[in-house]
């Protein structure tokens, strides 16, 4: 006869009373266990949710699980654990239904006040999500917004009122004065966009001393007004030549520099009349005349008129510009910033220490460049400078040694400096000098080297490459030094903010004599302006070149 077939697990459908004690009591025994695992794994489930929903952002999920339920980390990452996850994820995106569902496997069902109320927050949060989404597409589809102005948030509490004055045109003048990280050039950037977008007949002309810093400085600063609005699909922008164009109307900024009047005069709009300009960092303009100039030649035809003027006061108080703010106008606005009315998060911390270690160190220098006070006592560049003895003993411990050549023939002579610098404790010491008429590279170079060492580099003006090479060939390792936009001015401030500059009289008679000498411009009136002469300046010019890899370092 065939053998009956046996199903796998049949044993199982054979009734409890026809079985022996023994299976009986350890079928009851198993159930028992497999009762308690049921149950200890709905426990689980309840207390993740309620850990989930109270977990603090950024939080390991896995290893909250295994510490607060004290169950081993590999036993959680199932998939009931990733549904828990799952579910709190629609939670955070508003889903009240999830919520709900959370809250009855945690306390049953029933809807207490407690969750009427929470239901009601997570729709408003739904809501703000889903118009957030709507914004977003509109913004990557390239559809048009209505343009709100600019978001209270978006400047510093002291320009509040300035935006309102702005915007009723109160005012036909605008100064904004101050120290640095005051946001007072980002708020006037902010602004115009804001008037272009407001008034479709006015264009504007942004203006520098020099054309060849607008791209790096004016130019970027409007871009990003206009990206921080939300308006990168409205405008245009080109950097050669630099302008920015609202495609809608034509509106145009325009941006010159006042080292080429011409082309202020032949600007023409396409549509409408230039009704803002904007005169960044007016200190380096050469006085009141040459602006006026430029507004004449700028602003014709229209009603409305705005003219901004921004820049961080000279150190010196007889500088034209600190005098022309003082002199009050019926239609100007001025205002004082510094930074310490500026949200921190804005600045950071590190430009905050930075800050605060100035203060520390050179009390001046801080309440110049960040408080924007004009403390100086005239019109000396360098205000920090000490004429002592620098001795032998002092030599011997500098490790850190510095050389710098300016090119020269006759009149402008050749000149060699040597300097040490502190980083520490922001000193530097010149400390050695040759300087020489009518001597060829052949004949400096000889001389140069009786006063370096072995391996030494002497860093060099980079306007003479020629110069740069014939050192090379002759023995002294050279190099240019890095130049560009703004180079002379960073430099130069950089220098002003140590706290000290330690020169020997009599090892550097002409680097002392130059250092103290050195003044800020002056215009034909007398008026001390911000630009820092050509002339008198070729030891100072060669401790620039030497200290050239230090202050071009970020965070110098």
């Amino acid at each position: 006869m065939p053998k009956k077939k046996v199903h796998a697990g049949s044993e199982n459908l054979i009734p409890m009373n026809k079985r022996t004690k023994e299976e009986q009591k350890k079928i009851a025994t198993q159930g028992g266990k497999a009762s308690g695992k049921k149950r200890q794994y709905n426990k689980s489930m309840k207390e993740g949710l309620k850990l989930l929903m109270n977990m603090a952002p950024g939080q390991d999920v896995a290893a909250m699980y295994s510490e607060q339920l004290g169950v081993p980390l590999e036993d959680i990452k199932t998939n009931a654990m990733l549904a828990n996850v799952a579910l709190m994820g629609k939670i955070v995106q508003g889903d009240t239904k999830a919520y709900q569902i959370a809250h009855d496997t945690i306390y049953g069902k029933g809807e207490t006040e407690e969750i009427k109320i929470k239901k009601a927050e997570l729709k408003i949060k739904q809501e703000q999500h889903e118009m957030e989404v709507a914004e977003w597409k509109a913004r990557r589809e390239g559809k048009k917004e209505e343009y709100h102005g600019i978001p209270a948030l978006a400047i510093a509490p002291p320009f509040l009122g300035a935006l309102f004055d702005i915007t009723n045109h109160d005012h036909t003048e605008y100064v904004f004065e101050g120290g640095r990280g005051s946001t007072k050039s980002s708020f006037v950037s902010l602004a115009i966009i804001d008037l272009l977008m407001n008034n479709e007949t006015i264009n504007a002309l942004v203006m520098r001393k020099v054309s060849n810093t607008i791209n790096g400085s004016v130019y970027n600063q409007l871009v990003w007004a206009i990206d921080y609005l939300g308006l990168t699909n409205e405008f245009k922008c080109t950097r050669n030549p630099a302008e920015i164009t609202r495609t809608a109307t034509k509106q145009t900024i325009f941006f010159r520099g006042a080292d080429d009047p011409g082309k202020v005069k032949s600007i023409k709009p396409t549509r409408g009349y230039i009704g803002i300009v904007w005169f960044e960092e007016l200190d380096q303009f050469s006085g009141e005349e040459e602006i006026r100039k430029i507004e004449q030649s700028a602003m014709r035809g229209g009603d409305l008129a705005w003219i901004f003027k921004s820049f961080n006061p000279p150190k010196s108080a007889i500088n034209w510009a600190n005098k022309y703010i003082k002199i009050p106008k019926a239609n100007r606005l001025l205002s004082h910033t510094d930074y310490r009315s500026v949200p921190k998060q804005w600045l950071g911390k590190d430009w905050l220490e930075e800050a605060e270690f100035l203060k520390e160190i050179n009390p001046d220098a801080y309440e110049h460049e960040y408080l924007g006070i004009s403390n100086g006592n005239g019109g000396n560049v360098f205000d920090n400078v000490e004429i002592r003895e620098i001795t032998e003993e002092e030599i011997s411990q500098f490790d850190r040694i510095y050389n710098g050549v300016d090119w020269g023939w006759y009149p402008d002579p050749f000149d060699f400096v040597r300097c040490h610098y502190d980083a520490a404790r922001l000193t530097l010491y010149v400390f050695n000098e040759y300087r020489a008429n009518k001597k060829s590279n052949r004949e400096t170079a000889e001389e140069v080297k009786k006063h370096i060492r072995d391996g030494e580099i002497v860093t060099c003006d980079s306007a003479e490459e020629k110069s740069v090479a014939d050192y090379r060939t002759y023995g002294i390792p050279a190099r240019g030094a890095e130049k560009g936009p703004g180079s002379v001015d960073y430099s130069m401030k950089w220098l002003a903010s140590l706290r000290s500059i330690v020169i020997d009289p009599v090892r550097c008679p002409d680097a002392a004599k130059e250092f103290v000498d050195y003044e800020y411009e002056r215009d034909k009136e007398g008026n001390v302006i911000s630009g820092y002469p050509d002339k008198n300046n070729h030891s100072i010019d060669a401790v620039r070149y030497a200290l050239n890899s230090v202050w071009k370092r970020r965070g110098q």
